[in-house]
């Protein structure tokens, strides 16, 4: 009687074991199918804002040439004699803001990456850290404000010349935003060096420094590189900062100090509602767009090649 149970009770728990083997299949199926669900949406996406990126700029050239677009020196859409495409002004205060931001970026964020990596303790670089990366959720329109009523005002102290709407403060700013960027990405490069080959520096003489500027950077500068390229990119595409504290007047001119308009800012002012669906003015804004995709997409490109080409393997 005993040994009936026990066959009878073996049985069902088969039974179930078959019916949970069944039910876990069936989910091993649909979860590939949920993934690349979700991969084609994300592809598909990508494929319709360049396609209306695209369409519209068309549009956009079959009113003003693209000669007198990438040539030409002076930006005024809303004259109201004769507007004039050229997006040399656009480009040029956008590339203002991003060289100001380079420097301001790099060397801090460097610096940080070298002390978080090489000299901080464990302690000191679990509070350090995560105080640099909350910098990254800081909304940009803060940043914009900040730029505009704390920067501003100290640098017209120590530069009287300089105008309310400038380059030099939203640069400064924009710089501060994409640190943590550049700060973890290349400490997490830098920290990717295996230990040994410091020790095997340091074995030779070489002072702590040296170990860091000589051995582990050099190591680690496919990643660092990339994480520069990766700011740059960031700092082309940024929008309230530039918008809030760099002013509205584009100038095709390399002065630093009067107020200048960049790609994005345009955006932003067309898109406010100083332009009519269908007018040339509303398509220009597609046309400065795929001219900033262009921009933003060849430094990813350029980034991924460098991670790629000069990535050490140990």
């Amino acid at each position: 009687m005993a040994l009936k149970q026990q066959e009878q009770v073996s049985v069902q728990q088969l039974i179930e074991r078959s019916r949970n083997r069944k039910g876990k299949k069936v989910i091993e199926k649909l979860v590939p199918i949920g993934l690349f669900l979700a991969a084609t949406i994300s592809v598909l996406t990508t494929f319709g804002i360049v396609f209306t990126l695209i369409f519209e700029t068309f549009e956009f050239f079959t009113r003003v040439s693209i000669t007198d677009y990438l040539f030409g020196t002076e930006w005024l859409p809303f004259s109201g004699k004769e507007p004039l495409y050229g997006v040399l002004p656009l480009i040029f205060g956008t590339f203002k803001i991003t060289l100001i931001a380079i420097i301001v970026a790099v060397p801090f964020g460097l610096g940080a990456a070298i002390y978080l990596s090489e000299y901080a303790s464990e302690r000191v670089r679990k509070i350090i850290k995560p105080i640099l990366e909350v910098l990254a959720g800081v909304p940009t329109i803060v940043y914009g404000f900040f730029a505009l009523t704390f920067i501003t005002p100290i640098l017209q102290a120590i530069i009287p010349d300089l105008k309310i709407f400038n380059a030099i403060s939203p640069g400064i700013v924009v710089g501060i935003m994409i640190l943590p960027m550049i700060t973890s990405m290349s400490e997490d490069a830098m920290s990717s060096v295996p230990s040994s080959i410091r020790e095997g520096a340091l074995g030779l003489g070489a002072t702590k420094f040296e170990v860091a500027v000589k051995v582990v950077l050099p190591a680690a500068l496919s990643g660092i590189v990339a994480s520069v390229v990766l700011g740059i990119s960031r700092a082309i595409g940024e929008t309230m900062i530039v918008s809030l504290a760099g002013g509205s007047t584009p100038k095709f001119d390399f002065g630093f100090t009067d107020s200048i308009q960049t790609m994005t800012a345009y955006i932003v002012q067309v898109t406010t509602g100083d332009a009519g669906y269908g007018t040339t003015i509303y398509y220009s804004i597609y046309a400065v767009g795929f001219t900033l995709f262009i921009f933003t997409l060849a430094m990813n490109l350029l980034a991924t090649y460098i991670s790629k080409r000069f990535r050490e393997e140990y």
